[in-house]
Formats: C-alpha cells, structure tokens, sequence
C-alpha cells in the first residue's frame, strides 16, 4: 500500500469496522419493511454488511453496488445465491427493476449535489418501498476542519486548495427531511454523536486515513504524502489528545435519513 494512490483499501477501512458497523445496524433497523423482494446496497463497500441485510429479509434477492474494484474484490467473499455484487458509480445508479428498499449508507457525502439524488432515488420506490441514508455529520469538527485549513495553507495550496473537505458537504437533519418528504415519502430523520473510544498510535490518523485524507493525498507522490501527513497528525493530536490512560476520545456525528412511500393514498 502506498500512500498517494487514491485506491481504497479494504484492510485499513475494516481497522475500525465495529465503530463503522454501528450506524448501518441503527439505520436498517428503522426500515420497517416486512417482506422486501429486491434491496440494494449502494455504496456496499467490502460487502459484509451488505449480507447481513439478506439475513434481516431471507426473501430478498439483494446486490451491493461499489465504484471500488478493491472493495468488490473483498467483497466476492460475501457473495452467494442471493447477494451478488457490481461495479457502478452510485451517482449515475438508477433502478432498472422496482427496488422495496435502498440502503446507503456512509457514500453520498462523496457525491456533489447528492440531495438530487437522493430525490430521483426516491422518486423512483414503487408503493411501500423504502429508501435508508447515512451520512457522516462532522464536517465542521477538527478532523476535517484542520485538513481543509491545512490543504489551503502555504507550500500545499497550489496542490490541494480545493481538496479539503468543505463544511457544508451535507446537509442538515431538516434538509434531508425536505427531500424525503418533497418526494412524498414519510420521513424519520435523526442525528446521533458516537463518542469513539481509540487506541494506538495517532488513532485518529488511523480513522480518517482510509475515509477523507485519501483524496487529498491521492494528489501528492510519496514523499510529499508523508510531509502532509505529519502536518496533519500533529495537528489532530492537539485538537484531539490523548487520555492518561492512552485512550484518545473521537466524537463523530451521523445523520440518517429513513424514508418510506404509503401503500395507497387512503
């Protein structure tokens, strides 16, 4: 693994697969569908949670869609008779079949204008379907704060001025109520703050590694990667310092957005 290649790497995103499976275990579980036949997983990444939502409806036929070929190849092991697996880009996904319910969970913040989206998504759920979104909330919290702050300073903005994380890259609770209630589904929208308890060596490094410093040092070959990222680790070890007993505090906040059409107007 090289530092500046851009890929995902489906060994440092599982490093904290616990933390990152909490929110997709919370989101499904508000969707309140009885017996779906066709779920989609868009943004599946490698793929176990993705399974897991064959588990929770045995009768649906489910496929996760990644633009990753490094996550789908991951993902090849969760496949079976029921749960396959594509390539595609969620941005240009549109269902080619009556989908009951739509899962993404932690992908659309990577997608500009994903509000759009997510009302086409909407538009499109036959009677009874659902549409289940997570997002990542903390674009205005040291974590990325620190690395857009960084990617504009002197000796990287010629680089990387415009590849720091923005503040406004999702919307707020109320926003994502809009959409779903605009495209006439009944909307559940909610916000939670995890208070992630990390370990090792610069943890929080380790978090935001394989998520929202990747593009940034996709930008940059190896040496100039591990001067940035230095930077950047000192930065977030003062905004985010370790306990006496070695343990470093992360809060995060997640959005989800859980939508269902009615069966009938009446």
């Amino acid at each position: 693994m090289t530092s500046s290649d851009g890929a995902w790497h489906p060994g440092s995103y599982l490093r904290f697969a616990g933390e990152r499976a909490r929110p997709f275990v919370e989101l499904v579980a508000r969707v309140a569908a009885e017996e779906p036949r066709v779920v989609v997983d868009l943004g599946c990444g490698e793929g176990s949670l993705t399974a897991s939502l064959a588990r929770r409806w045995p009768g649906a036929r489910v496929t996760g869609v990644d633009s990753s070929p490094e996550m789908l190849a991951a993902a090849s092991a969760s496949a079976s008779d029921r749960v396959s697996f594509e390539l595609g880009d969620v941005a240009d996904w549109a269902p080619s079949e009556p989908v009951d319910v739509v899962v993404s969970n932690a992908v659309l913040h990577w997608v500009p204008g994903h509000a759009e989206l997510m009302a086409r998504w909407a538009g499109a759920l036959p009677p009874g379907g659902w549409l289940a979104v997570q997002v990542p909330g903390n674009f205005r919290n040291p974590t990325h704060a620190l690395l857009a702050e960084l990617c504009r300073s002197p000796g990287w903005a010629d680089r990387l001025a415009d590849a720091g994380p923005a503040p406004d890259t999702v919307l707020e609770p109320a926003g994502y109520a809009e959409v779903l209630t605009g495209a006439g589904l009944a909307a559940d929208v909610w916000e939670t703050t995890y208070l992630h308890v990390l370990t090792g060596t610069d943890p929080v490094l380790a978090w935001v590694r394989s998520t929202v410093l990747r593009p940034v040092l996709a930008r940059l070959d190896d040496d100039d990667a591990a001067r940035f990222t230095e930077a950047y680790a000192a930065a977030l070890r003062n905004a985010y310092p370790a306990r006496p007993d070695g343990t470093t505090l992360l809060p995060f906040r997640r959005v989800f957005a859980v939508g269902s059409r009615p069966l009938s107007a009446g």
